[in-house]
């Protein structure tokens, strides 16, 4: 099945790589975590995979370890939103794992503007009443309770406002727009619109939750994120002329914070690294496992198998902060680069068992990504190579510094990655196998990244990195979201 990669984490939910690139499959994917270990640890016959730096390490042991981890990361600390208290504690939570494994990670500050949840209402007053089940899109600001008359402007466009004054009231937004976020929030505004609800794309009383800006601007007019259900129910309510009147406060807040990206780094002969990454925050609805604790235990696992190993090239794990908001954490480490020699990023976002790895639109990485998949023999990914570029993950602040990046078409069985993003997001939801299976496939890439002498470190020129998003459409969406660093023509 082709996969479509247009990831965008700017208030749509309607087009999401985390669900449209992990194209949703319930099969093919589980096996034992007994079986992975014997399925990936051989080669061919029973032949271990070596390379200068020596035997591949055993991921798969590793990663055992890591669900294990994850687990209680997940039950001690909750949801991570970023800067709340939740956060901290799971970067030091983190630092301590790391630690008493025998690694030295270091704790990167930086700012950010912030988004603290706080007791927000939506409340049906007419025909009867009733709580909605919403959430508050993120940079959502505080206002004094008002009620006020709901009315359906569909897409939210200009064109399906109604000809009378709409002052004060409303609107339900459908799932499916095709604006983004600040689009129809923008149009809200100028026609003074009291409140938005988005009617959710996933059936199920899921809210999905999401950011609504990805600079951190207060949103000039309330919106929540509704239930599917909820939101047809007050539509077919509307479409026969039966009043619907709704209550809306919000307490919620914008807030200045402060948070960190946690950085390890596994020094190789050659100072040309690899970076490979995943966002540790996550939403504060459910325990953030699968969006993203998934990444959170692949990185931990790789920094178990790479420990005490001499290698060819120098590796940089990241785990970053503030990628649900707008990429913050990402933001700040690629900035930060300077010029140092980079071969690729990894970007482990929601990364199930591989199917493909994805060079994300940089054809110089085909040939690497085509000799590790052509050299593993009967175990090649069943869709080998794409070379599909997608916005809105950590990887995109990277390609923006003229980095190449990679990541992986890795499917999440759609009864566990419907519920990303909240309450049923637990970590339950993620077998231990899941971990094991993709961690193997991850790091067998990675080693052989480490020792590959026909890939060197590479940037991009800005006009090609220019290109890189042009190519795949990927402006106009990412000027929306204030993204979009280059020069218009």
């Amino acid at each position: 099945m082709r996969v479509r990669c247009s990831w965008s984490e700017d208030g749509n939910g309607h087009c999401l790589s985390k669900t449209d690139f992990l194209v949703i499959r319930a099969g093919g994917w589980l096996r034992t975590a007994a079986a992975g270990l014997v399925f990936f640890a051989v080669v061919g016959a029973g032949v271990v995979k070596t390379s200068a730096a020596g035997a591949s390490p055993d991921f798969a042991r590793s990663a055992v370890d890591a669900h294990a981890m994850l687990t209680r990361l997940c039950d001690d600390v909750g949801g991570r939103l970023t800067g709340s208290p939740a956060d901290g504690r799971a970067i030091e939570q983190l630092v301590k794992e790391l630690r008493a494994i025998g690694l030295d990670p270091q704790v990167e500050p930086f700012a950010m503007p912030g988004w603290e949840r706080g007791d927000d209402r939506v409340e049906l007053l007419a025909p009867f009443p009733r709580r909605l089940r919403v959430a508050a899109l993120a940079y959502s600001q505080p206002h004094a309770a008002f009620e006020a008359e709901l009315i359906d402007l569909k897409d939210g466009k200009d064109s399906d406002y109604p000809a009378s004054p709409v002052e004060g009231r409303i609107g339900l937004i459908s799932a499916g727009t095709p604006l983004q976020t600040s689009e129809f929030v923008r149009i809200a505004a100028e026609r003074r619109m009291g409140g938005l609800l988005f009617i959710n794309r996933e059936g199920g009383g899921q809210v999905l939750q999401r950011t609504g800006s990805f600079q951190g601007a207060a949103l000039p007019v309330p919106v929540y994120s509704l239930t599917q259900e909820e939101g047809n129910w007050l539509r077919r309510l509307i479409a026969r002329k039966t009043p619907v009147r709704v209550r809306m406060e919000t307490r919620s807040r914008c807030l200045p914070i402060s948070t960190a990206n946690l950085v390890l780094r596994f020094p190789g002969k050659s100072p040309e690294k690899i970076i490979v990454g995943a966002h540790v925050d996550s939403w504060d609805l459910g325990q953030g496992a699968m969006d993203n604790g998934l990444g959170v235990a692949q990185l931990f696992a790789l920094a178990d198998g790479l420990r005490g190993r001499k290698l060819s090239r120098t590796v940089e794990l990241i785990w970053f902060n503030g990628e649900e908001q707008g990429l913050w954490g990402s933001r700040h480490q690629a900035n930060r680069l300077g010029q140092e020699s980079v071969v690729a990023m990894i970007n482990l976002d929601m990364v199930g068992v591989p199917i493909a790895v994805n060079a994300l639109g940089d054809e110089s990485l085909v040939p690497a990504l085509e000799r590790w998949n052509e050299g593993r023999g009967e175990r090649k990914l069943p869709t080998g190579v794409q070379n599909l570029n997608w916005f809105g993950s950590d990887h995109t602040p990277y390609q923006l510094a003229g980095v190449r990046a990679i990541t992986f078409n890795g499917p999440i069985p759609r009864e566990s990655v419907r519920y990303y993003h909240d309450v049923a997001d637990t970590i339950d939801k993620l077998p231990e196998a899941i971990v094991v299976d993709s961690t193997v496939i991850i790091g067998d890439l990675l080693w052989s990244l480490i020792d590959d002498k026909g890939i060197q470190s590479f940037r991009r020129s800005v006009a090609d990195t220019e290109k890189l998003f042009t190519r795949f459409n990927l402006e106009r969406r990412m000027k929306i979201v204030g993204l979009w660093p280059f020069a218009e023509n």
